[in-house]
């Protein structure tokens, strides 16, 4: 049985629909509770610590054990940093990032009393590579690429695995639901950069490949008998830009990476 956050669009949709198909029992959370798919909704806003504490409860009081959670509930913010406004980049983390946490710590009792689970944790190639114009949202994913790793260092001893899924850029209606924050004035001095950036980034989402390759990865992820730590979805490009991070210079990976970026 799996709890899937962020489930009634997107990613966490394509994750449903596909555990479904397999057999699982699937149990999807989101704030307006629908399920277009086959599996159960459940109400939960996990912006909300008591609606996450109740949610949780109710699933464990109906199902009798949590065997997974897949935090994918996110949203997505662009503009230049100077501009956005900061009750909107702590809306950002408070979702993207405290939303995962706040599930993560209510299941953790139940699985380990249980004896084990799998955490997977929705992160982004946008958690390893900074992406201009969408700071807060990179901030997001960089902030849950340590804590996934330092979570499953401390869950390790009680059979809890936890896994970082890192995908690119695929295509589903998370970028027409973003929230764009304008330059204020036709003179602003990132109109320019911004407006490229975005377009790219908007231009290679639409074009991204089709959301259930990732379902794929996160059920082979769900069925592995050794989980890793992390994995990557999409493109090769893309994820070439991981390895390339790691293995060359900053700057020369840096001037590499300006004219995928937009900028």
């Amino acid at each position: 049985m799996i709890l899937i956050t962020g489930a009634s669009s997107g990613l966490g949709l394509a994750c449903a629909n596909r555990l479904q198909a397999s057999g699982w029992t699937v149990i999807g959370a989101s704030r307006r509770g629908s399920s277009p798919g086959g599996w159960q909704p459940l109400v939960m806003d996990v912006d909300d610590d008591e609606s996450v504490t109740r949610g949780v409860a109710d699933v464990v009081a109906q199902h009798g054990r949590l065997d997974a959670l897949l935090a994918c509930a996110g949203w997505g913010l662009a503009g230049a940093v100077e501009d956005t406004p900061i009750h909107l980049a702590k809306a950002q983390l408070e979702t993207n990032f405290w939303g995962a946490v706040r599930t993560a710590q209510a299941a953790l009792p139940e699985m380990r009393q249980q004896g084990g689970g799998r955490i997977v944790l929705m992160s982004s190639i946008g958690g390893v590579l900074g992406i201009p114009f969408q700071a807060f949202y990179s901030a997001s994913k960089f902030a849950m690429e340590g804590y996934g790793e330092a979570l499953a260092y401390e869950v390790a001893p009680f059979g809890i695995d936890v896994t970082l899924v890192q995908p690119g850029n695929f295509s589903t209606g998370f970028t027409a639901s973003r929230l764009l924050i304008d330059a204020p004035e036709a003179d602003n001095p990132y109109a320019v950069a911004q407006t490229k950036a975005i377009g790219v980034m908007e231009h290679d989402e639409v074009n991204g490949a089709a959301p259930g390759a990732l379902a794929a990865t996160v059920e082979r992820v769900l069925t592995a008998a050794r989980p890793p730590r992390r994995v990557s979805a999409g493109s090769l490009d893309e994820r070439v830009g991981l390895l390339g991070k790691r293995l060359l210079p900053f700057r020369l990976f840096e001037r590499a990476a300006r004219g995928s970026l937009g900028v």
